[in-house]
Order: structure tokens, then sequence, then C-alpha cells
């Protein structure tokens, strides 16, 4: 690892695509081990500058130079995996020797499993076992097969990853960057379509690694965590500030707290000077004249910009009823497969639920029931009268690239009223949720995805609805959209239904969570994530210590080793999963101390909580491990 030089050094670079500009003279370095969080607005750049920075596009004028040596990984938002390669071939398809040799022993390994009579494959697997030994390729084998246990690939390496889904992949193309072990790891929204467990694990490995961290993210939680300096890219230009998102936002509230006060001064200088010179002095003096130029300089000063602020100031729908919307008995199946069983929920007058669980268990099919755009298979589901409801769905359902945006709007409505009665016009609207009198006439294609999910939004929200349906509306949008929105929220007269992978949005938002927790079964939680999260940390920590131990070695089900004995590899990682698991539950016996003597402070509390979730996800993982491998050496 690189420790005492500038890893990567930004020299004024810019860069605009047709005749719309995205950013000038960038300047920017980077140190090794550095985490650096990048915001801005939708369609500022964010995006384009991590793929300049990655080499994926040339900038248009300055230059990026890399440190010798320095090994960059980059993750895009929506990442590419070759077609027609397995999950294992993904993951290990970096270029670095270690990455390669991995990659050459997991397969050698995998082939011998299945013909473990083979003498050349042994031969192979002898061979490349002592590159392993020469190089300490373990570590980086130890390391690996951890990630993938917490990705929840380690079943699934020889699956092609043509049949997987859109956050199954991103869980490869994430395994891939982090297996990799870069000295400067690029993120792009690295929480999109992830559940909220793996992003909890996923901060925490980063907190760790010692590898430099250069990242765009709408998660505020993993910002104020993980970065030690912000980058801002704000009408086309880039400040930096020192320290987490939450010393961002103390900064920036100071900045233009002083840009106001000097904007004060000037115009108060300005109107003393005007009112000195209408006075008409007798005579043209040296000191007149100086007054004069005074006043010209003052009118020829530009103020500093402030960066435009979306507004969302619309009308809720009716009154709601008693009566909004509730399931009695309902069951909804694919195949063979039941996503909810027998639920019973009520949604109240001015409800705020939020719903979590992992990837595919059902989350989007409970909000398809609520707007009915899906029938349940059992059980009924009666709406109040009174209800109109809007659905922010994850795919943006009716919006048309071919279609200009002024167009998209006004097909819903010419005149929106606003949340002080007043009828105002589409255009207008578009002006405060930050669309340009160009991008009116633009066609939807040419946004941004974050700006077309701002569009959709605005389009959502105009129908005037008094029950709201939001599926992942942190996904793609920025940070100043999501607290307008989460200010908007607060005095939403209505109900709200958020699904969400994004912690603080959830803690900000909703007063009670729904958690898939299998089978198709929900539990209902007081408060937001972190409630939940404590909720949870808390049960793990009252169970008996032996009574878990017992729990996790019970038998596992037969493996297909067949009576092969532990490779040399094998061994190693038996013995230091025994110590693993010893540090671990030491490390998770410190948290339940801790977490006990925790008393009011609820902010460490959640975070002692969190930490404690983690080690008991880590410490299930090891065991399962244990477990297998003891089998294949008792055999």
């Amino acid at each position: 690892m690189i420790r005492s030089m500038t890893i990567l050094s930004i020299e004024a670079i810019s860069k605009q695509y047709g005749v719309r500009p995205l950013f000038s003279d960038v300047t920017f370095g980077m140190q090794p081990g550095e985490r650096l969080g990048v915001i801005g607005v939708n369609g500022s750049g964010k995006s384009s500058l991590l793929r300049i920075v990655a080499g994926i596009e040339p900038p248009d004028r300055g230059r990026i130079v890399i440190a010798n040596n320095v090994h960059v990984a980059y993750l895009p938002q929506d990442p590419f995996l070759p077609a027609g390669v397995t999950v294992l071939e993904a993951v290990f398809s970096g270029a670095s020797p270690t990455v390669q040799l991995l990659r050459a022993y997991e397969q050698a390994s995998a082939m011998l499993a299945a013909h473990p009579n083979d003498a050349q494959l042994l031969a192979e697997l002898n061979t490349l076992t002592a590159q392993m030994d020469a190089r300490n390729g373990w570590e980086a084998e130890s390391a690996a097969q951890s990630i993938l246990s917490e990705l929840g690939l380690a079943e699934q390496m020889h699956i092609n990853v043509d049949l997987l889904s859109g956050g199954q992949r991103k869980r490869v193309a994430m395994a891939q960057v982090l297996v990799d072990r870069p000295d400067l790891l690029i993120l792009d929204e690295p929480t999109n379509h992830i559940d909220t467990a793996t992003i909890t694990w996923l901060e925490t490995y980063l907190a760790r690694t010692s590898c430099a961290l250069l990242l765009v993210t709408h998660d505020r939680y993993f910002l104020d965590r993980l970065v030690t300096r912000m980058l801002e890219l704000d009408g086309g230009r880039a400040t930096t500030y020192e320290g987490n998102y939450t010393k961002f936002l103390e900064r920036k509230a100071e900045q233009l707290e002083r840009m106001t006060a000097a904007e004060e001064s000037r115009q108060n200088l300005l109107r003393k000077e005007l009112a000195w010179l209408r006075r008409g002095a007798r005579a043209r003096t040296t000191k007149q004249k100086a007054h004069v130029d005074r006043v010209h300089a003052l009118m020829d000063q530009d103020p500093e910009p402030i960066q435009a602020e979306l507004t969302i100031a619309l009308q809720t729908g009716r009154r709601l009823g008693k009566q909004v919307i509730e399931l009695k008995g309902v069951t909804k199946r694919f195949g063979e497969r039941t996503v909810i069983d027998n639920l019973d929920l009520e949604l109240r007058p001015n409800d705020r639920v939020g719903i979590i669980g992992p990837n595919g268990q059902g989350k989007s099919t409970l909000l398809n029931l609520l707007a009915e755009r899906l029938e349940p298979d059992a059980g009924s589901l009666v709406r109040g009268t009174t209800v109109q409801l809007a659905y922010y769905d994850q795919q943006s359902s009716g919006l048309a690239e071919s279609q200009r945006v002024i167009d998209y709007i006004r097909e819903a409505a010419e005149l929106v009223r606003g949340s002080d009665g007043a009828l105002v016009a589409a255009s207008q609207m578009l002006e405060r949720f930050l669309f340009t009198g160009e991008q009116q006439w633009s066609l939807i294609g040419t946004l941004s995805g974050g700006e077309r999910r701002r569009l959709y939004l605005l389009r959502q929200l105009i129908e005037a609805p008094n029950v709201l349906l939001l599926d992942e509306p942190t996904n793609d949008l920025d940070l100043q959209t999501l607290t307008i929105l989460e200010d908007y929220l607060d005095d939403f007269n209505g109900v709200v239904v958020v699904v969400s992978h994004d912690r603080y949005f959830l803690d900000r938002v909703v007063q009670r969570t729904l958690a898939f927790e299998g089978d198709g079964n929900l539990t209902e939680y007081p408060g937001g994530y972190s409630s939940y999260a404590a909720h949870q940390a808390e049960r793990l920590a009252s169970r008996p210590a032996q009574a878990q131990t017992k729990a996790k070695l019970m038998p596992q089900p037969a493996q297909a080793a067949g009576s092969r004995r532990l490779s040399s590899k094998e061994r190693r990682e038996l013995t230091q999963l025994e110590q693993q698991i010893n540090d671990l539950e030491t490390r998770r016996d410190e948290l339940g101390t801790a977490l006990n003597s925790a008393g009011d402070d609820y902010a460490c509390y959640t975070d002692l909580a969190t930490q404690l979730q983690v080690i008991e996800v880590a410490l299930e993982a090891s065991f399962t491990r244990w477990a297998e491998l003891a089998e294949i050496a008792e055999a």
C-alpha cells in the first residue's frame, strides 16, 4: 500500500456535453487512505467526474495524474458484467497478480471438488498452493471468502451472471472491486439497490480498509461515518471542505451566511454612495471623483452566486376519512414462493410507515398491492373512498424519453395549485424543481438519471395525493432534493408508506417500521431504522452465549465434498476461523457490556447496536464456514 505521497492529482479539468457545461477548472488531490465524498445536485457532473478519474472517459481540458503503482478500482452506478461468465469469473476478473492467482486457485479447487480423483487437477492445485504460500496469498484469499460470504455470493459462484437480478449483479460487481484490494477505490452510489444489512456491513468494511475512497452517495450516514473531506460541485465549480458531511453542512451554512452578509453590506454601501452623489456637490473635487469611482466599482462587483434551491410548495389532496387502506389476511405468491403470508395491516390517517428487508423479499410487491397494481391471492384489501393515491415507483412508470419535459408536466396539469392555494403555471413549478427554461423544452431522454427521477417526483406530487407510496425514493436523488422532500413530508397532510434502504431517510421520516423476516412474514417495530436495529441488537445480545454457540454448531446439511480431504489452504482457513470466532465472540461480549452501559445516550446506543449487529452477522458466517470445513475434516 502506498503511504507517503499524493496518489491522485486532478488539475483544472473541465467537461461539457454538447452545449451543456458540467464543470470547469476542477482541481484537487488525494493522499493514501483519504476518504473524499462528492456531492452536488443532479446533473452537476458527479458521475462524470468519477468516470474521468477512473479513466472511463477523458476530460475536455486539464489532466489527471495517478501515481506509479497505484491500483485503481471503479464501481459504477449500473455495473457492466460480461455476458456468459460465472460469478466466480466475474468476481476474480481483476488484473492484479494476486487476483489472477486467486482466480486460478479458486477454479482449480472447484474443479477438483467435482473430480476428486483427477491426478492432473491435484498436481495443478498443489502448484497453485505453493504459489499462494510464496506470495502470501492466503490473507487475500481469506478476505475474498469473507467478502463473498457477506455479500451472499458464496453459494452462487458457478451461476451464470446472466441469470442474476439487478441487485445480485450489483453485489457481484461490488465483490469484484473489493476483492481486487485497490489503493484507490472509486464508488458511484454503492448503496443503491442493496439492503440495509449489506449497507451496514459495507460501511464497516470500508471503515477498516486502508485504501483511499472517492465516492458519490446520497447515504448521509455513509458520508458521516466514512469520509474525511467533502467536494461539492455547484454551478460548474468545485469546492472542498474538510471533515465529514455534518462538518460540511456547518461550514456551508457559515459560508452562505458570510456571502449573504457581504452582499447586504455591498448593497448598503452602494445606497449610501449613491445618496451622496445625488446631493449634487458643487465642484468635481478629487474627493468626489473617488466617490464616483467607488460607486462604479461596487456596481461592477458580481455577488457570489448562491446555489438555487428546490422548493416543494404543492397542495396535497382532499382530507382523508377515517378509513384509508386495510389489508386482512393478505397472501401473495409467485409460483411456489410465498412472498407475503396472511398479512393484516391498517394504514391510519397521517401514518408514516417504513418497509425494510432483504432484496427480493417482497417490499415492492407490498406497495403494488397497496396501489392495487397487483391482486392478493388470498385475503382482502379495502380502500377508503377519500383516498387519492400517488405511487413513486422504481421504474418511473409512464416517463417517456421521447417526450419533452414541459409536455410531461402539462399532460397532468397546465396550472398547479401551490400550498398557499394559488395557481402556478407548469413552467414555474418546473423552475422551482430546478429545471431551467432550456431544459423544460428538452427531451426527457437528455436528462441525467437523477434529473429524471426529480421530474417523476414532481409529476406524482402535482396530482395532489393524500396517500403517497415511495419505492426507494433515495435512489438517484441528490442530497438537496432529499432534504427538501423530507421537509415536505413533515408537513404532508396524508399517509406516507416508504420502501427504502436509506437508514437516515427512514429515521427522519417514518414512525413505525415493517420488516420482512423471511417466509413472507412481516413484523412491526416502533420508530425508524435505528430503533429497529437497536431492537434487533438487544434481542441478539440477550441470548445466552451458550445457546447461540449450540445453535450455530448444529450439524449442517451435507456438503457435496464426497470423501475428499481438506486442502492445505482449507486447513489454514479452519485454524484461522477458530481464532476469528474467538475474537468475534470477545468483541460481541464487549459491545453487549457497552450497550447495557449506554444509558440515555441514544446516539451512542444506536452506534453500538449497529456494530453489534455487524458482529453477529460475521459470527454467523464464520460458524457456518467452520462447520462446513470441520465436517470434511472429520469425514
